[in-house]
């Protein structure tokens, strides 16, 4: 059993940038059984940037599954945004999953935006200030969601997708005075607790690429900023903890992981 899978992040869509992806991503049918967007795939948020986003990952011929980043919230217009995406068959979650019938087997993809707070002995508190505690129950009820999610898609490949980052790992690179607002603890939990292949994020423009949370679950940074590719390419083996993963763009392959 094998699936592969494309994904990016962080490709800050507006009418400057339309059609700088395409030509990579119309190799993606026949080479991958999905493409995953980890967020920020707008500037500022907009609908019309939204229709940017459904021009250049719309009708690609292989399923579009995306979570919404920071940005995409910015001038809230999140449910204009949602639905432009989803009218060009993009599918957006939060705090949901989608099984995907696939050649090599059931891709399982659960996703949340997620949020920061940072990780273990340098995170927020639930105590204090009626905002700090807001902004922590805001961190806890994403990771949830995730949980929740992963945790209740039956399936033979699971992927856990998010804009936050679920380690520090893949932060490594950003200045440590904002590790607290890249990502969470939590998230790297929610990814634990269910049997998940591999996580994946984006946000950290200046991060590493790969991780691993506390339970050996590997994680990879696929922001753009840090793939500097159309896309990387992960292909999933027969067993869990022995997947593979190489980065494609354009026709052009690097390495598999060790």
């Amino acid at each position: 059993m094998v699936i592969r899978i494309a994904a990016v992040g962080d490709v800050h869509l507006d009418e400057d940038v339309v059609g700088r992806f395409r030509p990579a991503l119309e190799q993606l049918p026949g080479s991958v059984d999905a493409l995953l967007l980890a967020g920020d795939l707008t500037r500022h948020g907009t609908e019309a940037e939204a229709r940017c986003v459904a021009q250049e990952f719309g009708g690609l011929g292989v399923p579009v599954i995306a979570v919404l980043g920071n940005h995409d919230h910015q001038c809230d217009q999140v449910p204009q945004v949602v639905g432009t995406l989803e009218e060009a068959g993009i599918t957006v979650l939060e705090g949901d999953g989608v099984v995907l019938d696939c050649p090599g087997g059931r891709l399982g993809v659960a996703g949340v935006k997620g949020f920061g707070g940072g990780f273990a002995g340098r995170c927020a508190s639930d105590f204090g200030e009626p905002e700090m505690k807001a902004f922590v129950r805001t961190t806890t009820e994403s990771a949830d969601r995730l949980s929740e999610a992963l945790r209740s898609l039956d399936c033979d490949v699971l992927v856990a997708l998010t804009h936050y980052a679920p380690v520090p790992d893949t932060l490594a690179g950003e200045p440590l005075e904002i590790y607290p607002f890249l990502g969470c603890y939590q998230l790297g939990q929610a990814v634990d607790a269910a049997p998940t292949a591999l996580a994946l994020h984006g946000h950290a423009h200046h991060g590493s690429e790969r991780g691993t949370t506390p339970g050996g679950v590997r994680v990879r940074n696929v922001a753009h900023p840090v793939i500097k590719q159309a896309y990387s390419v992960f292909q999933l083996g027969d067993h869990l903890d022995q997947s593979e993963v190489s980065g494609v763009a354009a026709g052009g392959i690097q390495q598999p992981w060790s």
